[in-house]
């Protein structure tokens, strides 16, 4: 089946496609951020592990656009509540969800959104789409640590959850940066 463009989505960064286009794109996205969970550094001193989920995310969500971004983050937390390994180190179920690394899974969600509308605002600039991932990764952060907060106390969540991750995820959102292209012709 092929799908046309309408003047309007002419000028957006994501292509329209059919119905089975989105839920494919849709599930395999969830697929990458199963696998990128899988990618850990247990650090001894937080309970918030170092995961390339959040590369996943970025990437997601800028080739994907904001809709079928979020959409990718949220079946992939279904599969996670309906239990499936999906989360980090192979973690499942509300239990996981509601620990003291659920806000940053929620956070995952908006950060799609917001990652996915800038990339479709701005087109297809890697510098514009690398402050799209900063401003996703800042509402990630504030939900995560808000989150972590009630588990580690307030003053200590930004040196648990916050500190120890700026450099990786600066590298996270250098890399996906430069996978984006590759995403965008993938979409295509």
């Amino acid at each position: 089946m092929t799908t046309t463009w309408t003047s309007a989505q002419r000028t957006t960064l994501v292509p329209p496609l059919s119905r089975a286009g989105n839920w494919a794109a849709v599930l395999l996205a969830s697929a990458l951020l199963a696998a990128l969970a899988q990618l850990r550094v247990v650090l001894p001193f937080t309970p918030v592990p170092i995961t390339g989920q959040t590369l996943g995310v970025l990437l997601v969500a800028a080739a994907l656009g904001p809709r079928r971004g979020t959409a990718a983050v949220l079946a992939y937390l279904a599969e996670g509540l309906l239990g499936l390994p999906v989360f980090a180190g192979g973690g499942s179920g509300l239990g996981y969800l509601l620990g003291p690394t659920g806000g940053y899974l929620v956070g995952f969600v908006a950060a799609a959104w917001v990652v996915g509308a800038w990339a479709q605002r701005s087109g297809r600039r890697l510098a514009t789409a690398w402050l799209g991932f900063v401003a996703g990764e800042t509402v990630l952060y504030a939900l995560g640590l808000f989150w972590l907060g009630w588990y580690v106390g307030w003053a200590q969540a930004p040196a648990l959850g916050l500190f120890p991750f700026l450099l990786g995820d600066a590298l996270k959102a250098t890399l996906a940066g430069l996978l984006l292209p590759t995403a965008w012709r993938l979409v295509r």
